[in-house]
């Protein structure tokens, strides 16, 4: 577990998607025994995590370029928050 621990925090948005999506079309494979199928359903529990706490990350760092009413420049939170 210890090991899944250390993948998941350097795994990239990318990654962590591209496998949620193999884990998807493995869990609609007919094929897929019951202790098979719930081990990729946490697995991919876990990636869904990975996915929102990445997105969440870059939406912090996300800024966005605005002008203001007297033509200047500001920079504001993405969401304007």
């Amino acid at each position: 577990m210890a090991e899944h621990k250390k993948i998941e925090e350097t795994m990239k948005l990318e990654d962590a998607m591209r496998r949620l999506d193999e884990v998807v079309s493995a869990l609609d494979q007919e094929t897929v025994d019951l202790e098979q199928g719930l081990k990729l359903y946490e697995e991919g529990v876990r990636l869904v995590r990975i996915c929102n706490e990445r997105l969440s990350d870059a939406e912090r760092t996300v800024r966005v370029l605005k002008m203001s009413g007297d033509g200047e420049i500001v920079e504001e939170a993405f969401g304007g928050e």
